[in-house]
């Protein structure tokens, strides 16, 4: 479980995040929502250790990263796996060799046991015959099912998807989905994703948390999300005329 208590972010003297404070279950599908500049990859960077919070503490499995020295820190950052919004896989290095990437960075494995650990994964994530392509020879949804065997490699208690269905079409979307909620489920990992996807909400959401400028304004689950009383989230939702359809038809 990732905690998340009154934590503030500040730029240049602006808050971006205010006393932002969520729960993150384990084998849970944890969905982050908002418009553009609400605030939601801010809090997922904070999660994640890339920015630092300034105020309040994010805790994993009660572990306090406030209270963390710079060699805790290190080591719980080995148990998080990300995924990046265009994926952000190395052009220079084969299908292969991207997944390989953070076991060498990390563990004291010898090439054949990355190379084995590799193909795990790859082979979970649906990929086969791909090991010596290049990220520009396969596709757009091949390149995200790559990023998430990379993500998986180190087996991460902890995954965080930033927009991981950016720029893919639908069919493609669900797959990705799918693969994400299978993972979570099969490894307990706590997952976190942030998403615009409205489908992805309904499809795979466990638990939905919704930033509007800064603030979290409203969580709950998929299936509560059609009538909140938000009139935010409200806006956001059925921004979509098939939203609006949904919305009439659970009335």
């Amino acid at each position: 479980m990732i905690e998340v208590r009154n934590v503030y972010k500040e730029f240049s003297g602006h808050n971006v995040l205010n006393n932002i404070c969520a729960q993150f279950e384990p084998g849970k599908t944890n969905l982050t929502i908002g418009q553009s500049g609400s605030g939601k990859t801010v809090l997922l960077k904070c999660i994640a250790g890339l920015h630092s919070v300034s105020s309040g503490d994010i805790l994993y499995d009660g572990r306090s990263f406030a209270n963390m020295n710079d060699k805790q820190r290190k080591a719980i950052r080995k148990e998080m796996g990300m995924v990046f919004q265009g994926g952000a896989l190395f052009d220079s290095n084969t299908v292969e060799e991207n997944v390989m990437f953070p076991l060498e960075m990390f563990t004291k494995m010898s090439y054949e046991e990355r190379r084995e650990r590799a193909n795990f994964c790859l082979k979970r994530v649906n990929i086969l015959n791909a090991n010596d392509k290049y990220p520009s020879e396969i596709s757009g949804g091949m390149q995200k099912r790559v990023a998430i065997a990379r993500a998986i490699a180190l087996n991460p208690k902890y995954l965080y998807c930033d927009e991981p269905n950016s720029g893919l079409d639908p069919v493609t979307s669900i797959v990705i989905d799918n693969l994400i909620k299978e993972i979570t489920i099969e490894y307990n990992i706590t997952t976190i994703v942030n998403t615009h996807d409205m489908n992805s909400v309904m499809e795979i959401g466990d638990k939905i948390i919704f930033i509007y400028k800064g603030h979290k304004k409203w969580e709950g689950s998929s299936n509560e999300i059609f009538n909140t009383g938000v009139k935010e989230l409200d806006d956001f939702v059925f921004a979509s005329e098939r939203m609006k359809q949904l919305r009439d038809l659970n009335r």
